[in-house]
Protein backbone atom coordinates (compact mmCIF):
# COMPACT_ATOMS: atom_id res chain seq x y z
CA UNK A 1 0.00 0.00 0.00
CA UNK A 2 1.14 3.47 -0.96
CA UNK A 3 0.23 6.65 1.37
CA UNK A 4 -0.32 9.83 0.79
CA UNK A 5 -0.53 12.69 3.31
CA UNK A 6 -1.46 16.22 2.85
CA UNK A 7 -2.93 19.10 4.34
CA UNK A 8 0.15 20.53 6.75
CA UNK A 9 0.58 24.51 6.47
CA UNK A 10 1.08 27.57 8.61
CA UNK A 11 -1.03 28.94 11.25
CA UNK A 12 -1.26 30.75 14.45
CA UNK A 13 -1.25 29.23 17.75
CA UNK A 14 -5.04 28.15 18.72
CA UNK A 15 -5.27 27.66 14.87
CA UNK A 16 -6.48 24.07 13.18
CA UNK A 17 -5.91 21.79 10.33
CA UNK A 18 -6.84 19.04 9.16
CA UNK A 19 -4.26 16.36 7.77
CA UNK A 20 -5.55 13.86 5.20
CA UNK A 21 -3.77 10.43 4.04
CA UNK A 22 -4.80 8.89 1.16
CA UNK A 23 -4.01 4.98 0.71
CA UNK A 24 -3.87 3.42 -2.57
CA UNK A 25 -2.43 0.04 -4.13
CA UNK A 26 -4.42 -2.28 -1.50
CA UNK A 27 -7.63 -3.10 0.15
CA UNK A 28 -7.30 0.67 2.35
CA UNK A 29 -9.19 -1.77 5.00
CA UNK A 30 -6.90 -3.86 5.89
CA UNK A 31 -4.76 -1.82 7.78
CA UNK A 32 -4.30 0.18 10.62
CA UNK A 33 -3.44 3.71 10.04
CA UNK A 34 -0.71 5.94 12.50
CA UNK A 35 0.19 9.64 12.63
CA UNK A 36 3.51 10.70 12.95
CA UNK A 37 5.51 13.71 13.62
CA UNK A 38 9.11 14.76 13.68
CA UNK A 39 10.47 18.09 14.97
CA UNK A 40 13.53 19.39 13.87
CA UNK A 41 16.15 17.28 15.82
CA UNK A 42 13.96 15.26 17.35
CA UNK A 43 13.18 11.95 17.04
CA UNK A 44 9.48 10.79 15.16
CA UNK A 45 6.98 9.65 17.62
CA UNK A 46 3.65 8.60 17.18
CA UNK A 47 0.71 11.64 17.34
CA UNK A 48 -2.16 9.26 16.83
CA UNK A 49 -3.41 6.10 15.54
CA UNK A 50 -6.89 4.22 14.04
CA UNK A 51 -7.64 0.35 14.02
CA UNK A 52 -8.75 -0.75 10.35
CA UNK A 53 -12.45 -0.52 10.72
CA UNK A 54 -11.99 2.83 12.82
CA UNK A 55 -13.67 1.19 16.05
CA UNK A 56 -10.41 1.31 18.23
CA UNK A 57 -8.05 4.68 18.44
CA UNK A 58 -5.13 5.96 19.95
CA UNK A 59 -3.63 9.34 20.77
CA UNK A 60 -0.38 10.40 22.84
CA UNK A 61 -1.18 12.29 25.71
CA UNK A 62 0.19 15.50 23.37
CA UNK A 63 -2.40 15.18 21.48
CA UNK A 64 -5.71 14.35 23.80
CA UNK A 65 -8.10 16.45 23.88
CA UNK A 66 -6.45 18.52 20.50
CA UNK A 67 -6.17 16.19 17.76
CA UNK A 68 -9.16 13.82 16.52
CA UNK A 69 -8.03 10.67 14.15
CA UNK A 70 -10.59 9.13 12.12
CA UNK A 71 -11.10 7.82 8.70
CA UNK A 72 -13.32 6.77 5.79
CA UNK A 73 -12.41 3.54 4.28
CA UNK A 74 -14.73 4.19 1.36
CA UNK A 75 -12.24 6.93 0.04
CA UNK A 76 -9.39 5.38 1.45
CA UNK A 77 -8.27 8.07 3.92
CA UNK A 78 -7.65 8.82 7.10
CA UNK A 79 -8.11 12.34 8.79
CA UNK A 80 -6.19 13.74 11.81
CA UNK A 81 -8.00 16.85 12.79
CA UNK A 82 -5.61 18.99 14.55
CA UNK A 83 -7.11 21.92 16.75
CA UNK A 84 -5.85 24.56 19.43
CA UNK A 85 -2.51 24.24 17.64
CA UNK A 86 0.85 25.32 19.93
CA UNK A 87 3.99 25.98 18.80
CA UNK A 88 5.40 22.69 20.19
CA UNK A 89 3.21 20.99 17.49
CA UNK A 90 5.28 22.21 14.64
CA UNK A 91 6.69 19.16 12.68
CA UNK A 92 6.66 17.21 9.58
CA UNK A 93 3.57 15.10 10.21
CA UNK A 94 3.74 10.86 8.56
CA UNK A 95 0.90 8.82 8.01
CA UNK A 96 1.89 5.18 8.55
CA UNK A 97 1.51 1.64 8.53
CA UNK A 98 2.83 -1.84 8.61
CA UNK A 99 2.64 -4.17 5.82
CA UNK A 100 4.06 -7.45 5.74
CA UNK A 101 5.95 -6.70 8.91
CA UNK A 102 7.32 -3.93 6.63
CA UNK A 103 6.90 -0.29 8.06
CA UNK A 104 5.26 2.24 5.10
CA UNK A 105 5.66 5.30 5.09
CA UNK A 106 3.73 8.46 3.61
CA UNK A 107 5.36 11.62 2.61
CA UNK A 108 5.74 14.10 5.50
CA UNK A 109 3.41 17.34 5.51
CA UNK A 110 4.84 20.33 7.15
CA UNK A 111 3.05 21.84 9.96
CA UNK A 112 4.26 25.28 11.42
CA UNK A 113 2.72 26.50 14.41
CA UNK A 114 3.45 30.41 15.11
CA UNK A 115 2.91 32.15 18.27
Amino acid sequence: VQLQASGGGAVEAGGSLRLDCVGSGDIFSNYSIGWFRQAPGKERSVVAAISRSGGRTYYADSAKGRFTISRENAKNTVYLQMNNLKPEDTAVYYCSTVERGVRRWGQGTLVTVSS
